[in-house]
């Protein structure tokens, strides 16, 4: 019998990676107790990444490990700070979740579990360190969506109910409760290292980025003496990609603080996100960001203005010059990505040689007409036939596009598949269900959802929209 019996989570080996970086980065805490656990979401497609299978893992082996806590880990509440809404806030760090542990996957990664409604810490700022159950089932939506249409994002490992009321200004209170373990990267964010600029700490800014460096940017020596402007280049980089994923996908993340930028370039922590319905820059995911500040069509400046914000920290150990022309390549590694991410969504990434000229065209065709953003594509999905290629006037004419807007599109679509054999029909098909979720995950669906939850208990509604967002 091993030390923590048969749970396979509780024998995972965990390693103590950021932990042995030392208390000036963490606060040890302990996990709230809470009435009930009721297992609600189990993400078995994750099990394989930790090499385990659905049949290793019972569902009260998630409830100990992941509800009730057992075992003798010890649970680190992270030190940050941020920017939020453009304003400097030194009162940050994790209010409602710890860091539960770090391990390998099978890729020879490191991994973070780490929680969300796990209780108070000291950084809770008079909350209750709680996560709303609504909150919950919405960040397993919007991670797994995100997963499916290729962003690089954080997923959902568990969630469950924890049988606490909360009240919430944002929701019909009391409301149920839950606890959620996320597994992503790292939660190391902006806001760690402006942290440590705060106080005036450079050597723990230059131990954090050594370890940031070694374990998630590999490929760059730790003993070159460009090492840290390497990885400056390489994050602009990497956030750049990612921002262009959020735009092709119709992605709205909400509230994009310095404290919700991770610093491997990974998408996490779903709020007040939401998917546009037809595409609109204006487009405001938070009822609560008057300004606009976040908006789906100001995503790209505003990971430009936390890129910059970085500086700050970074300057201690690189040249103000060299973070300037690094940041000042974003706008170009955006529009490449942003380019090969729609082509993806058109079905034809790695099929055309410059496609720059046919994702301008759909993109102001999808603007101009206010079609449905989501629909249009798996329209593509299903319409698409060799007559395509032969008669444009044929391309989804049974999608009721008005010829105002969609007639310069249909000859350019027709114009980039004359270039391509249709042999590649089915590559084709198989490229845009690859990067198009079958199911639109928009507001009005993500309620009705939660209505049958909330009012009949009734799970059936979010089990089937999961499975149908996980199918491939």
């Amino acid at each position: 019998m091993t030390l923590n019996g048969d749970n396979p989570f509780l024998n995972l080996n965990y390693e103590p990676a950021l932990e042995n970086l030392g208390e000036d980065y963490y606060d040890q805490v302990a996990a709230a107790q809470f009435p009930q656990h009721i297992l609600r979401f189990r993400n078995d497609d994750l099990l394989t990444q930790l090499g385990l299978s659905s049949n290793d893992v019972d569902d009260r082996h998630f409830i100990e490990a992941f509800g009730k806590f057992q075992g003798i880990r010890p649970f680190l509440a992270l030190r940050y700070h941020g920017y939020q809404f453009g304003q400097y806030n030194p009162s940050l760090g994790d209010g409602r979740g710890f860091l539960y542990g770090q391990v390998r996957g099978v890729d020879a990664e490191l991994y973070d579990f780490g929680t969300k409604g796990s209780g108070v810490t000291p950084y809770s700022r008079g909350g209750d360190g709680r996560l709303t159950l609504k909150g919950g089932v919405r960040e397993v939506l919007a991670a797994e969506t995100l997963h499916r249409m290729g962003v690089k994002t954080s997923r959902c490992l568990s969630l469950v109910e924890t049988g606490e009321s909360l009240w919430r200004g944002d929701e019909p209170s009391p409301t149920r409760s839950s606890v959620m373990i996320r597994m992503s990267r790292s939660h190391i964010r902006f806001g760690t290292f402006e942290r440590l600029y705060y106080i005036k700490r450079p050597d723990l800014i230059k131990k954090l980025l050594d370890f940031v460096i070694d374990i998630y940017y590999p490929k760059i020596d730790l003993k070159s003496p460009d090492c840290y402007s390497l990885f400056y280049q390489e994050l602009v980089k990497r956030h750049a990609q990612l921002t262009a994923q959020w735009m092709a996908a119709g992605f709205c993340h909400g509230v994009l603080n310095t404290d919700n930028m991770s610093i491997t370039g990974e998408s996490f922590d779903y709020g007040p996100y939401a998917f546009i319905p037809t595409y609109d820059s204006s487009f405001t995911a938070a009822y609560f960001d008057y300004s606009k500040r976040y908006c789906y069509g100001n995503q790209s400046f505003i990971v430009r203005v936390n890129l910059e914000m970085l500086h700050l920290p970074l300057m201690t150990l690189i040249s103000p010059k060299i973070l300037e022309t690094a940041l000042n390549k974003f706008d170009d590694y955006y529009q490449t990505a942003y380019t090969q991410e729609m082509l993806k969504r058109l079905g034809l990434f790695g099929l055309v040689e410059d496609g720059k000229e046919l994702v301008e065209v759909t993109v102001d065709a999808l603007k101009k007409s206010q079609v449905g953003y989501h629909q249009f594509f798996l329209d593509l999905m299903t319409e698409i036939n060799l007559g395509w290629w032969q008669n444009e006037t044929t391309i989804l004419e049974n999608s009721n596009l008005d010829d105002i807007y969609w007639k310069n599109w249909r000859k350019i679509y027709s114009k980039t598949l004359s270039k391509i054999s249709p042999e590649k029909l089915e590559q084709i098909r198989k490229t845009i269900n690859q990067f198009n979720s079958q199911i639109p995950l928009l507001r009005p669906q993500i309620e009705l959802v939660w209505e049958a939850i909330a009012n009949e208990d009734n799970w059936q509604p979010f089990n089937e929209l999961v499975n149908k967002i996980q199918v491939k």
